[in-house]
């Protein structure tokens, strides 16, 4: 049976906590308009069981002073990383945006997400030669 493409609780970064100490020990990868920060678990993480990836997101208003375009790349990330997170290493992975996010099409932060997500080495062993399964944007309109 093929993984699901869901987004439950356990894979979410809510805790202010778990950002900063992402941010404080997490490696970084940078693009155009989004910032990859990575944390591996250490041992301390496998003893609560966390042996999956966990996505946060930080889109202030320094991207986009207007709420609809910071949801809607907030909204195109979760879609992402629901169709990637079974071939991601375990660990915590934050989404910083910038303001050259804005108004990008939804293939273009895709393509910026698994660039991000190769040069930070996340694909898990399975998945290091195969394409990352990006989903197919939906039309304006259709479905969104």
């Amino acid at each position: 049976m093929p993984p699901t493409a869901n987004f439950p609780a356990q894979s979410r970064i809510c805790a202010q906590r778990d950002f900063k100490r992402c941010f404080a020990t997490g490696r970084r990868a940078h693009s155009r308009g989004l910032t990859a920060v990575y944390r591996a678990y250490d041992g301390n993480d496998h003893q609560h069981g966390l042996q999956y990836v966990r996505l946060g997101m930080a889109f202030s208003r320094k991207v986009d002073v207007r709420a609809v375009e910071r949801n809607r790349l907030r909204r195109l990330t979760r879609e992402w990383f629901r169709h990637n997170r079974h071939g991601l290493a375990a660990g915590d992975l934050v989404i910083v945006g910038k303001s050259a996010a804005r108004g990008s099409s939804t293939m273009q932060l895709f393509e910026e997400l698994d660039s991000l997500v190769r040069r930070l080495g996340l694909l898990a062993t399975a998945h290091e030669g195969k394409m990352l399964s990006s989903p197919t944007p939906t039309q304006p309109g259709k479905g969104s």
